[in-house]
Order: C-alpha cells, then sequence, then structure tokens
C-alpha cells in the first residue's frame, strides 16, 4: 500500500491506497489559520505536525506495515523559517498572506527577461515577496534562518531529517527560473536575496530520505520507509485526476479556484494574466488561471444571508439567470487572474426593492461563475483549445450549480469520483518513486473514467446582459476608487 500525505491550508489529508489505484482509507485533521492583523495569513508549523500524525494514525489503522512508501503534497507559496534542525522561527506565512504588497515595487524593477523567466505574474503571496517583507520587518530571523523552506518541504524535513524541494514547488515561488529549471539566481541577486538557504531541488518521484525513529514513533510507521519528495497540491492533484496528457483541463473549486493545462513546453503568457509550473511528471508544466475568491466568497456569503447550503441551493435557483439586474463581484481578497489586483473588492450592483435574500445568493453563484468564465478566457488566449472541463474539488458537486457553471462557460463538464486528489497523486508517486508503476503514464488507468455533469442547456443570450454587467463592472468600481484616492 502507498501513503499519500496532503499537507492544506487548513487541515492535512492522509490517504491510503492500494497499487491497483483503490482507495483502501482516508482521514483528516484541522488547524487553524491565524490572522493577527488584516490582510496577514499564518499557521503554526507544529500544528501541521499535531494533525498528520492524527490522520495518519487514522487512515493506516492495523496496516501499518502494509505501507510500502509515503509522498506527499502540499499548499503552494508558503514561506517556514527553519534553523539547521529544522526548527521553525516565525510562523508560517501562506499563500493568502497580503502583507508584502509593498516589496511588489522591487520584482516589477527587474529587468524584463528575467521577469519573463520567473514565468508568472508578480503578486502577494508568493515566497519571493514574502521574504523580501521578512528581511524589512524581521530582519533578525531573516538572518538567523538557516532554510526557507515550502510547506511540505518542511514537513518532509521532520520525516526523514533531509532537506530538498521539488520544481512543482520551486516554481510557485518567484525564485525560480521556469525556462532553465532551476532557482533564478540572477533574480536573487538582483533582489538582494539570500542563496545560501534555499534547498537543492530533486525531481518529484525521486526518494527524498527515509522516515526517521522519531517520525516513525510519532507517525505509528515502520521506521526507515521511503519518503518520495511528491509534489504541490495542484500538480499532486493533476496526477491523482489522471491529467498526465497536454491538452486536458480541469478546473477545481475549493476555498480559491484553479483552472489547469497540462503541457509539454514553457508556454509563457504574454499577458501575464496566468500561471506557468512545473508538473509533477518530468518534462511537463502546466499553465494555471488563479481564482481567490470561489468557495471562499460563497461560504461568505451563504453566512451573512444566514442559509444552510440545502438552502442556497433550493432558494438561489427559484430565481431566473441574470438575477433581474443584480450583479455581485466576488472579489473579497482581492483577485489574481486576470486582474492581478491585492486591492479588488466585492460589491453587489444594481440592488432594488424587488431583491431578495435568494436573489443575493443566485447573484453570488453567478459572480463565481463569471470569474472562473473570465480565467478560461485568460487561459484560452495562451493558446488552450478547450473543448470540455473536467470537475475536481468539493465545490463542484450540486448538480444545479454545475449546470450553472456549464450554462456560463459554455463547454461540457466532467467529472470523476477521484475522493482527495492531492492526496491520491501524492500516493502515485510514492508508488513511482519505489518502482511500483513506471512512470505517471502507468497511473492514467487506474483513475475513474470521467462522466458527463452538465452540457450548456440555456442560450447563450440569456446570460449575456449579466455577462456584460459583470465585464464592466471592475473597471467602473477601480477607476472611482482610483479618482476618489487622487481628490481625497
Amino acid at each position: 500500500m502507498l501513503l499519500g500525505i496532503d499537507l492544506g491550508t487548513g487541515s492535512a489529508k492522509a490517504l491510503l491506497l492500494d497499487i491497483d489505484g483503490t482507495v483502501i482509507n482516508e482521514a483528516s485533521s484541522s488547524y487553524p489559520v491565524q490572522a493577527p492583523h488584516p490582510g496577514w495569513a499564518e499557521s503554526n508549523p507544529v500544528d501541521w505536525w499535531l494533525a498528520v500524525a492524527v490522520a495518519v494514525r487514522k487512515v493506516v489503522e492495523d496496516r501499518e506495515h502494509q505501507v510500502r512508501a509515503i509522498a506527499l503534497s502540499g499548499q503552494m507559496h508558503g514561506v517556514v523559517l527553519a534553523d539547521s534542525l529544522g526548527k521553525p522561527l516565525h510562523s508560517a506565512i501562506l499563500w493568502a498572506d497580503t502583507r508584502s504588497t509593498q516589496m511588489l515595487n522591487a520584482y516589477q524593477s527587474l529587468d524584463v527577461s528575467t521577469r519573463k523567466r520567473l514565468g508568472n505574474p508578480i503578486t502577494v503571496g508568493m515566497a519571493g515577496t514574502t521574504l523580501l517583507w521578512l528581511r524589512e520587518h524581521q530582519p533578525h530571523i531573516y538572518a538567523e534562518a538557516r532554510w526557507v523552506l515550502q510547506p511540505k518541504d518542511w514537513l518532509r524535513l521532520q520525516l526523514t531529517g533531509e532537506v530538498a524541494t521539488e520544481p512543482s514547488d520551486a516554481s510557485g515561488t518567484l525564485l525560480y527560473d521556469v525556462v532553465s529549471d532551476d532557482w533564478a539566481w540572477d533574480a536573487l541577486e538582483a533582489l538582494e536575496l539570500r542563496s545560501d538557504w534555499l534547498p537543492t531541488i530533486v525531481p518529484s518521484s525521486a526518494i527524498a530520505g527515509y522516515l526517521t525513529t522519531t517520525a516513525s514513533e510519532h507517525l505509528g510507521l515502520p521506521v526507515r520507509l521511503p519518503v518520495i519528495a511528491g509534489a504541490a497540491d495542484t500538480a499532486a492533484a493533476a496526477l491523482g485526476n489522471g491529467l498526465v496528457e497536454p491538452g486536458l483541463v480541469q478546473l477545481t473549486i475549493g476555498t480559491a479556484a484553479q483552472i489547469i493545462t497540462i503541457r509539454s513546453q514553457p508556454i509563457l503568457d504574454p499577458q501575464g494574466y496566468t500561471h506557468l509550473y512545473r508538473a509533477a511528471v518530468p518534462n511537463q508544466w502546466y499553465t494555471l488561471a488563479a481564482m481567490q475568491n470561489a468557495g471562499l466568497a460563497l461560504e461568505w456569503v451563504r453566512t451573512i444571508l444566514g442559509l444552510s447550503w440545502q438552502q442556497v441551493y433550493q432558494d438561489a435557483f427559484t430565481i431566473p439567470p441574470g438575477c433581474e439586474g443584480l450583479t455581485f463581484l466576488p472579489y473579497l481578497t482581492g483577485e489574481r487572474t486576470p486582474h492581478l489586483d491585492p486591492n479588488a473588492r466585492g460589491a453587489w450592483v444594481g440592488l432594488g426593492l424587488h431583491h431578495t435574500r435568494a436573489h443575493l445568493m443566485r447573484a453570488a453563484l453567478e459572480g463565481v461563475a463569471f470569474s472562473l468564465k473570465q480565467g478560461i478566457q485568460a487561459l484560452e488566449a495562451t493558446g488552450v483549445a478547450l473543448t470540455e472541463l473536467r470537475l475536481a474539488g468539493g465545490g463542484t458537486l450540486e448538480e444545479d450549480w454545475q449546470q450553472l457553471l456549464a450554462d456560463v462557460l459554455r463547454v461540457p463538464l466532467y467529472t470523476t469520483t477521484v475522493v482527495a486528489a492531492s492526496a491520491r497523486g501524492a500516493a502515485l508517486l510514492a508508488g513511482i518513486g519505489i518502482g511500483v508503476y513506471k512512470d505517471a503514464q502507468a497511473t492514467v488507468n487506474l483513475t475513474p473514467t470521467p462522466t458527463l455533469a452538465a452540457s450548456p442547456n440555456l442560450e447563450e443570450s440569456v446570460l449575456l446582459e449579466a455577462w456584460r454587467r459583470y465585464q464592466n463592472l471592475y473597471p467602473q468600481l477601480k477607476n472611482k476608487s482610483q479618482k476618489s484616492r487622487e481628490n481625497g
């Protein structure tokens, strides 16, 4: 059996996979995300370590001697500063953190060639901008740290005592050259960031160490189990869902939303709206449109309206498409694709006395769907030909919601029965790492066949006016906000 561990933003998941692809068991354990100041997002890595033990012990039960290897996946972009023994010197600063907004100027001052090779928009929440903030505001910790690690790489250090990273996580730091597939040494030098604390990069399926005695006792597993490097959560989920061939496109809706497609070449976005990362598979990359406010925005709206999720779907879909003139912008935490604006904010616009709570909820669902449509347009602008879309994540299960997505996005939607795709992808990497599977292609047949969930039903014209309102609203509000500050 193979054990995949996914270190998420709010919980650790463990999944036990038989070598024939059958999920034997899965479990999770949650931990808090702290926001000590507005715009901050932090976690205590010790909480991760404790939660991983709970999840692993739940999932393994009495099968510990049947586990043949472990691999990891984890949330991207975070920063853990650690000493030489792996002890964290500061709370982990997470992908949702926006404190480094003022540090974007340093990246914008890099020469065009250097910025281009980073392969990604210059945005907050990335490790590079976070490190610039730490250098300025926490200089003693910055100087004292021996290692700067991504969350799952810190976890692997606790498991093995060995320090490493792999391409899929490294490529999401704004410290990595996606063209040459190495750390961006020229960018580090120009930014005057330390390079001595960056870990060695190994392949995602490489054995990165073996379970230590301390870690084996903590997890209840045999000592010296091989620990495979693993992958960033999105890259692992792509493998877990069978996205190995270039050309397939997948939409994942969770707290945020990601639309990804696998590529055999590092194709850069000339507009800089989408991200380009290394995949978990050698010689592959993936283009990603990242929308920060998907399930996050819907959960916020549901909560302030006092609705259960059952009521959300019962009430919202009694309202006609277009919500009788009401439009919702979901940008509660700023937005990445396509606006790259950490200061963007949400709004309901067009409210009238005829609007009800159900209208507000329906408008929120449409607003999130429209934001995904903008993400797809940004993806298509990089040369992606979209004919169908695979759905993943817990935020795409409701049939009426699937139908709305199909009507807005104008493509057939397919679902699979894959659970905990990131942890499953990690488990598959464990199998590749110890030779159970020859390569990633050999795992595709282990993935359930996608089934058609929804095709466009409404005529495009029915939602066209609502779509136009949505497209125009962000630039109008941004212009008004800028003029207000200028006159302020």
